[in-house]
């Protein structure tokens, strides 16, 4: 059996195989080639132990336990940058269901394999001469489309917990089905999950939401057990139903909004904003007799803490978690255009950042979709598109107005100090509510007409960006917790 193999890859293998030593492909890249996919990442298996590896390349790092080698390439292919050699190794107990306590080398490949995770990953490829080493019958798993662990399955989860969660996201990504044992031990094991560090989950649940398919794969985690382990809130919305506009649950409503972010390839952060943005419906719903309807007043309000919560709980990098709390936050934004104000829209784009707002866009569209809506972009959204189109030119922050700081103090003739920062936010209120007002010499000229208030009466005028955004959004929650006890004293 033959393959298309990169000329890094090769050449690694070619030089172990000249020492004397075996050389392999094993792991993703050979299942992926026996499936007809490009391999995102290539791993090379030998004989050899690390410091043989490591003297027969130019440059090399060792820098863990598992006596995994980094063999640096010259390609400028990020994939292709490093390629991953690994001795053949047994592994002792995993005491903390993560890692092994020991691993061994000097053992045969055969040996390596068994304690590989699932069968269709536990196959081996020599390069040199074709041949395919398949003790566990993986290519027959791959030919059923079915992911099964290697041996017995609550040994392997009981080895790294994590093996749960990655044989989900794996299933999902390749359509596979999980064999009926393997799955049953997943159920049993799922509450393992809690003696996995936050960050390894997060990581799996990142690369689960960055696949093709990240509604099969969350679906998956609820059905066994893992999601109660992973962002348990989202169980909540199960069978909670909505107001007429929506044709499913709250849960089936986010899982298919994280879906569409997929399906258009958006970001990260988008996909994470998509499956949380309604995470607080359960808590804020209310009959209406007036409506005759559901209502969720304050969902996105009480939902963007909630969802900073769950993202802190996972540790997720402060830039992603600020940015997703303020989608979620903000993703009731839209109104019809033909009443909405382009200072309203200005606003909108202040209160999410310029940086934000086609994520915030993306982010409705997700939503329409998420509700059983088959069309993406009406035309009041689309309206509403040419709008923030517009606004954009305009000035949203204090950097983007004509005048700054020194401008302010050449002006006035004064010093620097708190009262500059008060006045540009004054001005930027009132360039938010026309921009034609932002030019310099009416700005010089409202400025002069500023000078003689106080400190306090600048601060209410131009009570702006987080102070402002902070004193709605207290305030929101108050309004929230007094008038429907949403949230504890705790929350």
């Amino acid at each position: 059996m033959k393959f298309t193999i990169p000329i890094e890859v090769q050449v690694v293998a070619e030089t172990l195989e000249r020492a004397g030593y075996d050389a392999f492909l094993v792991g993703g890249c050979v299942r992926d080639l026996l499936l007809g996919r490009t391999p995102k990442d290539w791993d090379i298996t030998t004989n050899a132990i690390p410091s043989e590896i490591q003297s027969l390349f130019v440059e090399t790092f060792y820098e863990n336990e598992y006596g995994t080698v980094g063999v640096v390439t010259e390609s400028e292919d990020p994939r292709l940058k490093v390629i991953e050699v690994t001795p053949y190794r047994a592994e002792g107990e995993y005491t903390n269901a993560r890692h092994p306590d020991e691993v061994t080398f000097g053992v045969t490949l055969q040996k390596d394999l068994t304690r590989r995770d699932f069968t269709v990953n536990a196959i081996a490829y020599r390069p040199k001469t074709g041949e395919l080493v398949d003790e566990h019958g993986g290519k027959s798993d791959l030919d059923k489309k079915l992911l099964r662990a290697v041996g017995d399955p609550t040994k392997r989860f009981a080895e790294d917990a994590l093996r749960m969660m990655r044989g989900v996201r794996l299933s999902a990504e390749l359509g596979f089905a999980i064999e009926q044992g393997t799955a049953e031990a997943i159920v049993a094991a799922a509450p393992k999950l809690k003696q996995i560090s936050k960050e390894r989950i997060r990581d799996e649940l990142i690369k689960t939401l960055e696949t093709k398919e990240p509604m099969a794969a969350i679906a998956t985690f609820q059905r066994l057990g893992l999601l109660a382990y992973i962002a348990p809130d989202l169980e909540r919305g199960i069978g909670v139903s909505q107001n007429q506009a929506h044709s499913f649950d709250v849960y089936e409503h986010l899982l298919r909004a994280a879906q569409h972010a997929a399906d258009k390839n958006w970001n990260t952060a988008v996909r994470i904003a998509a499956l949380f943005h309604d995470i607080s419906k359960p808590e804020t719903r209310r009959w209406s007799d007036e409506k005759r309807d559901w209502t969720f007043h304050g969902h996105e309000v009480v939902g963007a803490r909630l969802t900073r919560r769950i993202l802190a709980d996972l540790k997720f990098p402060k830039d992603i978690s600020e940015k997703v709390v303020a989608l979620v936050r903000w993703h009731m934004f839209f109104s019809d255009p033909d009443k909405v104000t382009m200072s309203a829209v200005r606003r909108i784009i202040v209160n999410v950042g310029r940086e934000n707002i086609w994520d915030l866009l993306n982010l409705r569209v997700c939503d329409r979709i998420g509700t059983g809506r088959p069309k993406e972009q009406p035309f009041r959204l689309r309206k509403y598109m040419a709008m923030v189109d517009q606004a954009l030119r305009d000035p949203v922050t204090v950097g983007m107005l004509k005048i700054d700081g020194r401008g302010l103090m050449d002006t006035l003739g004064e010093k620097p100090g708190p009262r500059i920062g008060h006045m540009l936010h004054a001005l930027l209120e009132e360039v938010l509510e026309d921009p034609t007002k932002n030019e310099l010499a009416w700005l010089q000229k409202r400025a002069s007409e500023l000078k003689g208030l106080t400190e306090q009466q600048l601060v209410q005028m131009g009570r702006s960006g987080r102070e402002r955004q902070a004193e709605i959004e207290a305030e929101a929650v108050r309004e929230i917790e007094e008038k429907w006890h949403v949230l504890g004293k705790d929350s």
